[in-house]
């Protein structure tokens, strides 16, 4: 039915916050609380997007000083306006952070890892700018099972369309489980690795509230869904909304989850 790529690039902010910057700022406290670092720490949030996780640690952590480092310039924009004159946000990515080695006690990031090309250099990295014994930890999606919102989607467009599969994010970011998570942070050489789950509910008014912001067409389910034709994203359309569980109340309620990781930097590295 369709196999045109979609691109993982997200380039707005205002689309990803209504696709899945809401839900991600509801995990960011229960990140932070599992976390449970001291005040007045130097904190680093690797890959800061709209600042959802940034806010968080803002509003929970009281930390010393707080850096984003962001790729995107139309996320550190969207950042920038939330969060002026409480936190520095600097362009940059994973693999090459614009600080200095031990700069930071506490590095984090919150739904990226699965974006990083070379993984095991940019956990090095981070390595890099944290003080010995210092935190790095992380949360991604579950997208091969408990975030519900992402997974209807694809399981209903590749029953209708079988290449949709292959775009499923569950079949392509293998490292979005715990073991995965796990081994990334260990290969790496951090101490005293865990992981948890991070579960949310994700209530939508309606079927159309939970199906705009797949219209969004940024990301790979609406970019995606922009790239049928008009008469099989209707297709699509009904077969989604026949597929989510029954709505209660008129409320639908779908589980966003989360892994989170998080390792310690060796006193002798």
């Amino acid at each position: 039915m369709n196999t045109t790529h979609v691109s993982d690039t997200w380039e707005c902010g205002s689309p990803y916050e209504q696709y899945v910057g809401r839900w991600s700022r509801k995990i960011a406290p229960l990140f932070l609380a599992w976390l449970d670092q001291p005040v007045g720490r130097r904190w680093l949030d690797v890959g800061c997007g709209t600042g959802a996780l940034s806010g968080a640690i803002l509003d929970h952590c009281t930390p010393s000083s707080l850096v984003g480092v962001e790729p995107s310039e139309a996320f550190l924009k969207v950042a920038v306006q939330n969060l002026a004159g409480q936190a520095s946000f600097l362009a940059g990515n994973a693999a090459a952070l614009p600080l200095e080695g031990g700069a930071c006690d506490v590095v984090v990031s919150g739904l990226v890892l699965n974006f990083v090309p070379a993984l095991p250099a940019a956990i090095v990295e981070m390595m890099r700018v944290t003080v010995e014994g210092g935190t790095i930890a992380a949360y991604v999606w579950d997208y091969g099972d408990g975030m519900e919102i992402i997974k209807y989607f694809w399981e209903a467009a590749a029953s209708l369309d079988s290449s949709a599969a292959q775009l499923h994010e569950g079949n392509r970011f293998l490292v979005c489980n715990p073991a995965a998570l796990k081994a990334a942070f260990e290969d790496a050489g951090l101490a005293e690795v865990g992981t948890t789950p991070l579960d949310v509910i994700a209530d939508f008014a309606d079927f159309d509230e939970y199906w705009q912001p797949f219209l969004g067409g940024q990301g790979p389910a609406p970019a995606y869904a922009m790239s049928l034709p008009e008469e099989q994203r209707a297709a699509l359309r009904a077969n989604l909304k026949s597929a989510l569980p029954p709505a209660t109340g008129g409320v639908i309620s779908l589980r966003a989850r989360a892994w989170a990781v998080r390792g310690a930097t060796r006193s002798d590295a």
